[in-house]
This record gives C-alpha cells, sequence and structure tokens, in this order.
C-alpha cells in the first residue's frame, strides 16, 4: 500500500496551490491566519521533458505525473493525504479583442443600469464574433471585459447612468481563454488524483500577490515573465482593468544562449540561471569544447536578445494602458535578469525606482516562519494561495452548471447571463435562431412562409424557472438547455398549389412538377382549379394563417394572433412570439419587456389560448412600460 493511502485526508483548512508552469510545477501548503496565510511548505520540480509548450499543456500524462510528485513530496512533509488543489490557468493562452455598439433611442431618456448592460454586453458578443471569425475553432470561455469608451450623444463620458441622451455607445476591450486550456488542466489534475478547489488567470493571482488591493488605486502594472511568454495585467481606480502578453520570455534567452554558444537546451537554462545570480559560468559545448565564461560577456553576447524581451514587454503595456503607467513590478523567474529593471524604465521612459521586483509586498499577504518568500520566481503560486485562501476568488467550483462545476474567471455579483457566457455559451444558445423563411412571388404578389421557430432556451436555477438576469450565489445549481434552431421553411410546387387552391404552377411558362423544390428566385402563377379544393392544412404565410383544429389564439401587443397547430403536436411558448414583435433579437437596442397577462415572464412560458403578451422596448421616459 502507498504512503499516501496510509495517511489521513486533507484537512478542510489545509491549503494547496499548484502552479502548473512551462518549465516545471510548484506546489505551497499553508493556512489562513487571521488576514494572512502561514505558508507550511513549498516543493517544485521541472518537469522530465518539455511537456508544455507556452503555457499550453501538450502532454498530459508527463504533467500529471510531475504534479504527483510534487504532490507526494509536500504529503511526506505535512503527513496528509492531499485531495484538492487550487489552480490557475495561463494567462498567456488569453485572447483579447475589441468590441464595440452603438444604441440609438427613438427620443432621449434617462440611461438605466439595464440598457448600460446590454450595451457593454452587445460589444463583448462583436468582439467574440470576431474572435470567431479568425479561425480558431474553439469554444471560447468569457474571463471579463474593460470598458474603454463611453459615448453620449457622441460626447466622451466617463459614465451613463442617470444622464439624459438619445444615442449611446460603447468600445470594450473582452478577454477570452480557449477552452482547451481549462479542459487540458482539469485532465491534468484529474489523471494526478486531485479536485480542483478553485480556479483564477495566473495574471489575476500574480497581481494579488504582488499589488495588495489598497495600491490599485494607483495605476500600476505586473509583468510577470514566465519561459514561453510574459503575461502582463493593469490595474487603476481600485480594480483590474486588463491583460495582455507578450510573446517573448525567458526561453528567447535560452535559445539565444544556445546559438550564440552551441550548447543544448539544459546546458542553456542552467547558463541562464547563474546568470540570475551573476556567476561566472564553465559549460561544456555540443562539440565537447570546455569554455570558461564571465557573466558581464555573456550578457553583452545575448545583449540583443534582451533587448527584444525589453522592447516587446514595454509596447505591450503602452498599448494596453495608453502610456506608462505610474510604477512596474516584475515578477517570475525571467525577471531576475540582470539589467532588466533599468531596461524597461527606459525604454518606457520611467523614473528608474519606479520599476522593481515583485516581493515587497508579498509579507501583506503571506508569511513564513521556514520558506523565503521574497522571490519573484514565487508570485504565480503564492498568488494562487492567496487568492484562494483569502477569499480573492468567487467560489466557483460551488456554482453547478448542468451538473458540473462552473467556470468563473472573475469576483463580484455575476448574473446567469453572464455565467451561461463565461461557460462558451452565445446569444444564438439563448435567444435560438428561427428557420429561413421562404418569400415567393406568386402572381405578381409577395407571399411569405415562415421558418420553424426555435425551441426555446431553458433555464432552471436550484430547480425553478428563472431569469437570465438572475444574481447567483455560492451553491447555486443551474440547469441549462440552450435553443436548438428551427428549421427552414421548404415547400414544393405541389405544396404551395394544394394551399392556394390551384390546380398547379407555372415558372416562366412551363408548368412546374408537383415535386419540383421552389426557390425564392421563381416567378410563379397559379394554375386556377376547376373546383374550389378543400382548405389545406399546411401552415400558411403570414397574411392568411390557418385556422385549423388545435390552433392558438392570442393576443400580442394588442393586435390579435392566430398560430397555426403543429404537426407533431409541440405547444407553444413566449419565444415563438419573439420574431412576430418586430424586435431584431440580434441587435436588442434597450430593455425588452416581456409579459404575459401582465406579469413579467420568462421567455420559455408556455402560452395557452387567450392569452395577452406584450413584447416591446421597455420606455423608461413615460413612467411604467408600454408599447
Amino acid at each position: 500500500m502507498a504512503v499516501s493511502e496510509r495517511l489521513p485526508d486533507q484537512e478542510a483548512d489545509l491549503l494547496y496551490a499548484l502552479d502548473i508552469g512551462t518549465r516545471s510545477v510548484v506546489g505551497i501548503l499553508g493556512r489562513r491566519e487571521g488576514e494572512r496565510i502561514r505558508v507550511i511548505a513549498i516543493e517544485q520540480q521541472p518537469h522530465a521533458r518539455r511537456a508544455m509548450m507556452d503555457g499550453q499543456i501538450e502532454d498530459i500524462g508527463q504533467v500529471a505525473d510531475t504534479v504527483r510528485l510534487v504532490t507526494a513530496r509536500l504529503e511526506e512533509k505535512v503527513r496528509f493525504r492531499l485531495l484538492r488543489a487550487s489552480v490557475a490557468a495561463a494567462g498567456r493562452a488569453l485572447r483579447t479583442e475589441a468590441g464595440s455598439s452603438t444604441v440609438e433611442l427613438s427620443a432621449p431618456e434617462v440611461i438605466g443600469s439595464e440598457q448600460i448592460r446590454q450595451l457593454e454586453l452587445r460589444a463583448v458578443s462583436q468582439a467574440e464574433e470576431a474572435l470567431q471569425t479568425g479561425g480558431e475553432g474553439q469554444r471560447l470561455f468569457l474571463v471579463g471585459y474593460t470598458v474603454t469608451r463611453y459615448l453620449l450623444d457622441q460626447y466622451p463620458m466617463t459614465s451613463l447612468e442617470g444622464h439624459t441622451g438619445r444615442r449611446l455607445d460603447a468600445s470594450v476591450v473582452a478577454t477570452f481563454l480557449p477552452s482547451g486550456v481549462v479542459d487540458s488542466l482539469y485532465a491534468v489534475m484529474e489523471r494526478a488524483g486531485l479536485t480542483v478547489a478553485s480556479l483564477t488567470l495566473e495574471p489575476i493571482a500574480a497581481l494579488n500577490a504582488a499589488i495588495p488591493a489598497d495600491l490599485r488605486l494607483l495605476n500600476l502594472a505586473l509583468a510577470d515573465i514566465g519561459a514561453g511568454t510574459s503575461d502582463i495585467a493593469l490595474c487603476r481606480d481600485g480594480s483590474v482593468v486588463g491583460y495582455t502578453m507578450a510573446t517573448v520570455a525567458g526561453d528567447e534567452i535560452t535559445e539565444a544562449l544556445m546559438r550564440e554558444y552551441l550548447v543544448d537546451f539544459p546546458t542553456a537554462e542552467q547558463m541562464k540561471v547563474a546568470l540570475f545570480q551573476e556567476t561566472d559560468l564553465r559549460v561544456t559545448d555540443i562539440m565537447g569544447i570546455e569554455q570558461q565564461l564571465s557573466a558581464r560577456e555573456v550578457l553583452e553576447r545575448i545583449d540583443g536578445a534582451v533587448g527584444n524581451l525589453v522592447d516587446e514587454i514595454a509596447r505591450r503595456i503602452v498599448a494596453l494602458n495608453g502610456g506608462a503607467p505610474s510604477a512596474l513590478f516584475l515578477a517570475g523567474g525571467g525577471s531576475q535578469l540582470k539589467g532588466l529593471c533599468a531596461r524597461l524604465a527606459k525604454a518606457l521612459d520611467m523614473d528608474p525606482r519606479r520599476v522593481a521586483l515583485a516581493g515587497r509586498y508579498f509579507q501583506a499577504s503571506v508569511f513564513s516562519d521556514q520558506e523565503a518568500l521574497d522571490n519573484p520566481a514565487l508570485t504565480t503560486p503564492l498568488g494562487i494561495l492567496i487568492s484562494s485562501g483569502l477569499g480573492l476568488i468567487r467560489d466557483s467550483y460551488r456554482v453547478e452548471l448542468n451538473g458540473k462545476p462552473a467556470q468563473l474567471f472573475r469576483s463580484g455579483a455575476l448574473t446567469a447571463l453572464e455565467l451561461l457566457m463565461m461557460n462558451g455559451y452565445a446569444y444564438g444558445d439563448l435567444i435560438g435562431r428561427s428557420g429561413r423563411s421562404l418569400a415567393l412571388q406568386v402572381d405578381g404578389r409577395r407571399q411569405v412562409f415562415f421558418g420553424q421557430p426555435a425551441t426555446p432556451a431553458r433555464l432552471e436555477i436550484n430547480g425553478v424557472q428563472a431569469q437570465l438576469t438572475r444574481i447567483l450565489v455560492s451553491g447555486d445549481a443551474i440547469r441549462f438547455t440552450p435553443a436548438r434552431a428551427g428549421a427552414d421553411r421548404t415547400m414544393t410546387a405541389g405544396q404551395l398549389a394544394a394551399h392556394l387552391h390551384a390546380a398547379g404552377l407555372r415558372c416562366d411558362g412551363e408548368r412546374l412538377p408537383d415535386d419540383c423544390p421552389l426557390e425564392p428566385s421563381m416567378e410563379l402563377t397559379t394554375i386556377p382549379a376547376a373546383v374550389p379544393a378543400a382548405p389545406a392544412a399546411e401552415e400558411g404565410p403570414e397574411t392568411a394563417p390557418a385556422a385549423a383544429a388545435g390552433s392558438l389564439m392570442v393576443t400580442l401587443n394588442g393586435s390579435e394572433l392566430h398560430l397555426p397547430s403543429r404537426a407533431d403536436g409541440r405547444p407553444y411558448y413566449l419565444m415563438d412570439l419573439l420574431e412576430r414583435s418586430g424586435i431584431d433579437f440580434q441587435k436588442v437596442e434597450r430593455p425588452v419587456v416581456l409579459r404575459v397577462n401582465g406579469e413579467d415572464s420568462a421567455f420559455q412560458r408556455l402560452l395557452h389560448p387567450g392569452d395577452t403578451v406584450e413584447i416591446h422596448y421597455e420606455e423608461t421616459n413615460n413612467g411604467p412600460d408600454g408599447p
């Protein structure tokens, strides 16, 4: 029996943070004491081979083996069997895209929070569409977004709420995470025998360690220089306002050493570590030639690679922040390269005293009697521990979506809509798309035959039907069934002739076979029937609804609407009337009223004969909602 199987299980207050990095895995154990966390033990193990590239897990089995080894060593130290750990998704996998949206109101009105939410989410949706158009093909999780600009009647504003205007504009920078990053991370944890206690992003975790919340009123930046790329996070006005990454980092320095001194990758990595410590080096190249080198000489030889790293980090910070920040902290193993702080200060035209290594503020959140914690290479693993142990991450593992832990990447109040978007659902899954209608020219008149309505989405929270605007709390169990697109409307010449009580149809002077499918481009004429045909059961165009048994009559926005019975017997829902309301739900301009018999209703509400339905824009300037 393995030693870990004989140990008692992990105690509830024993925190385990895992930083699964490109070059190594770092595990930290701690316990919360007041408003800080006492670090009990730290273990680090390099991967046996390059099992990760640029923060993305490639060899799940190899990475899981490294995690198991780190876990076993920590179990030996604390004599507990570790069952759960907090982790972070690689910030270097983030995808950032700009989006914008415009809403023009019919008349000037006071702008409310719901209108602003709709404006922002439409901009986020546009950003997501732009990324999907780029051809990645992966499901995307919404991590968060930052509003970069508001306009009210084309005048710049810092806030829209409470102001009166007619045209609203918003620009956002939205951040998404490809689903493959999260899926592979969970696969590693499962194979290593651990469950995910909480999940955050590496740049958020690093920021939580390096920059305490009370300093975030200042415009500060953090650059976490890892092996594959450098993660960058920005804060100001009390919150994190953006993330980006530079596509250069420690590996570029290692590869420059390989080229300059003709050494293999492990030797070059050892040389890089020696440079951090400013010690002289003795290396043997691949030809067997031994060389004695000074740290100063080596730094001069790789000056170009270091310059590229500095320029790219500085460029990314300026692009995201709109200029140099008030101060910059450097974290990660690559941050310890001699002279890097001074070179970044020069590239950003900053006071050199305002660019420093992270670590100074670690003690605000963590302490240890046994381990040295001021190493900037520990920024991310300590940040994961701090984020989890001090409750800086929303308890995402306690919010279930369709029986599995939901993925949440930021703190604060979240609605069901935001959660669904964070978990890869898009507006099409919420609203659904009706099948394409078939528009035909018959006897010189245009007739439209509607496609099949979408099957409505269904949202339940804790077993009760709920609205998308419902604020979630820890412990909620969410069940969501996406909307299904309706079938496109098709029709043959025989079907249309039967519906029109005609003997047949002609196109370009020739009679069409009854089984000929009809196309919108056809100019059709009817062949009169000798004897009037019986009324057809086929659903007709909007202008002449059938009145077959089982049809439904409701009142929509003050007008009677007859809905034909469906061949499969399915009932009608409030969702089915959206396309008949005159509102384009792909381009919603402001909050929409959904009521049945005077009651606010969800889109999946079942309709009954005689129901009075309201679907129209909310008119906030006239007091009570009106059509």
